[in-house]
């Protein structure tokens, strides 16, 4: 296989969360510790859930034709908002592109598990003709890259990745390498998600993963003795990747480098981690190991951080036995938007690129009663004003499946 020792940059971003729908509001309610969780009725019967991670003030026709937002799951109308948000941020529409080095990899934990169920009850109740002839195209992963390339005349590589929560950085990572070995000189990257279904939230509850607090302020406590499962939100995140010449060559705005990449398996079991965090650890450390650098650089880390009991406990045991007794200052931005699943390691990835803008880490919100096995410093309650010049994220998913992603300051 051709390498190329070519550059990664970050020249656009764009979010859609329960905390904000641009980069800007979003980034502004994270460091200020404010929740995006908020009541929820699903009308499911009996309900132990009555908790989620909305989006708020928005509706999908302000920026797509109605006509498309009827054919298309929500998941995908997210992606498409988000990634547009990002083309347009770039630039890189403004410039002279070659649109064949112009390329899309956006996918989702789930995917259109909304459209899916709609669609089983008008065959159920109605028979088969109800069914939309747009349900497959309209719920199916791949559809965000499709659609993001068939606007814009991407005809570069146009892929997905689902890795169930680790998605979002596993697109990233796997958009940045089509830079990396020349298949394409701008990627369009991130992931999507929304789970927030009946059918979905009945499974999530039978897995014994979901909080049952029902107070929505405070359920959401990563590594706090008191945590008892995650929130589940929905959201998209959307980076736009290019090269960094070709970057540098149109005046772009450049507000990080992508250096490390770095995946892993547990090897271990469908849903919970293995106690020691080896795969994780091992993500980690194939990450740095890829971005060149030392343990010491790293200044901050935007942790995997759900809020369940055996995965914060796992995580920070693997971030120990990476970084010894000088591990980063860390955070989970989930205590505020609750777990996005396929979304968010894209958004947690903006978050990242924020923070070695601003010089400020985020906080974990809620975090009042620490678990004593928990006893590293993972910014508690309020954000903190420190330099970052290299960023790492990390997201793991059902399967085993890890990944770890590396921004530095440029």
């Amino acid at each position: 296989m051709k390498q190329l020792h070519r550059r990664v940059v970050v020249t656009g971003l764009g979010i859609l969360s329960p905390i904000g729908n641009t980069v800007d509001d979003a980034w502004s309610s994270c460091i200020e510790g404010k929740s995006g969780i908020t009541k929820i009725d699903i009308g499911l019967l009996d309900n132990p859930v009555t908790i989620g991670g909305r989006l708020k003030n928005f509706n999908p026709s302000d920026f797509l034709d109605s006509k498309e937002v009827r054919r298309i799951d929500p998941f995908i109308q997210y992606g498409v908002i988000a990634a547009n948000q990002s083309i347009e941020d770039s630039g890189i529409l403004n410039s002279n592109l070659d649109l064949t080095k112009v390329g899309v990899n956006f996918g989702a934990g789930i995917g259109g598990i909304d459209t899916i169920e709609k669609n089983k009850l008008l065959l159920e109740e109605r028979g088969y003709k109800k069914v939309s002839p747009f349900f497959v195209p309209g719920s199916i992963v791949n559809m965000i890259s499709g659609l993001v390339s068939i606007k814009h005349g991407f005809m570069g590589p146009n892929t997905s990745v689902v890795t169930a929560c680790s998605t979002g950085n596993h697109c990233i990572g796997t958009a940045a390498r089509s830079v990396v070995y020349g298949e394409a000189d701008v990627m369009i990257a991130g992931g999507a998600e929304m789970a927030s279904t009946p059918l979905s939230i009945a499974g999530f509850i039978s897995a014994r993963a979901l909080s049952l607090n029902p107070d929505p302020k405070t359920a959401s406590k990563p590594w706090d003795l008191n945590r008892d499962g995650f929130v589940l939100s929905d959201g998209a995140g959307s980076l736009v990747l290019e090269e960094y010449e070709h970057a540098k060559k149109r005046g772009a705005n450049i507000y990080a480098e992508l250096t490390g990449f770095g995946t892993s398996s547990d090897a271990y079991h469908m849903t919970a981690p293995p106690a020691d965090g080896r795969g994780a650890s091992l993500s980690m450390s194939n990450a740095i190991s890829d971005a060149q650098i030392n343990l010491s650089d790293i200044h901050y880390i935007n942790a995997h951080g759900t809020s369940t009991p055996l995965g914060d406990l796992a995580e920070t045991i693997a971030l120990k036995s990476v970084f010894g007794n000088s591990v980063p200052p860390i955070s989970s931005t989930k205590s505020m938007t609750g777990h996005m699943l396929g979304a968010a390691g894209a958004i947690e990835s903006i978050f990242c690129i924020k923070s070695i803008n601003s010089g400020i880490i985020p906080p974990t919100i809620n975090l009042t009663d620490p678990d004593p096995k928990c006893d590293l410093d993972y910014t508690p309650l309020e954000s903190v004003e420190i330099a970052v010049d290299v960023a790492m994220n990390n997201s793991f998913g059902f399967g085993g499946a890890n990944s770890t992603l590396v921004f530095q300051k440029i």
